[in-house]
């Protein structure tokens, strides 16, 4: 599911809000499943700590044991594309290159919910692939991805549903095509 629309229309409070951060101000929220969640890319990354440092640190916050962290270090490393540069400081890393980082750990936790804000727009051509190819498959088994961000294009790969927000509240839900008209049209003068 995609959430297109403008800054401050609460797409990244209702993210937060699902994967647990925030606590919803009335209501509940009941997910069923684990969750993914590349929120920011600084989002748990402790940049005075090496790429592999940082793997336990992620993998431990994302519900591994601390010896599954540790027997997931060399697969996020291949899947991340990182090299060298995962024994380096991730003070020393791209906004890309931690985006990396973090879904390479994501994936190894095997998420049914994954939810991604605005972090595909940091990414280059060739992980924006990877990106797609991970949400697709996750889609394929049974799995959900809403994603936030301004690269309408991409939203519409990632996602053939979109609700969209005004305030905090839905204006509107339905095909992406057709949510993504209603908000263009409203921000056209």
């Amino acid at each position: 599911m995609a959430l297109p629309g403008a800054s401050g229309s609460g797409k990244s409070t209702l993210l937060r809000t699902i994967a647990g951060v925030l606590e919803p101000d009335t209501g509940r929220l009941v997910t069923s499943g684990r969750i993914g969640s590349l929120l920011s890319v600084q989002a748990g990354v402790m940049a005075l700590l090496t790429g592999r440092e940082n793997t336990l640190l992620l993998g431990v916050l994302a519900g591994m044991t601390p010896s599954r962290a540790r027997a997931e270090m060399e697969e996020v490393k291949r899947r991340s594309g990182l090299g060298e540069h995962y024994e380096r400081l991730v003070a020393s890393y791209s906004q890309g290159t931690r985006a990396r980082l973090g879904l390479a750990v994501i994936e190894r936790t095997e998420p049914m919910i994954l939810l991604l804000d605005e972090i595909h727009e940091a990414l280059d051509h060739e992980f924006r692939d990877h990106v797609q190819g991970y949400a697709q498959d996750l889609l394929a088994a049974g799995g959900v991805v809403v994603a936030t961000g301004h690269d309408h294009p991409m939203l519409e790969r990632l996602c053939t549903r979109a609700l969209l927000l005004q305030d905090g509240c839905l204006i509107a839900d339905g095909g992406f095509r057709e949510v993504q008209r209603e908000y263009l049209q409203d921000r056209t003068p």
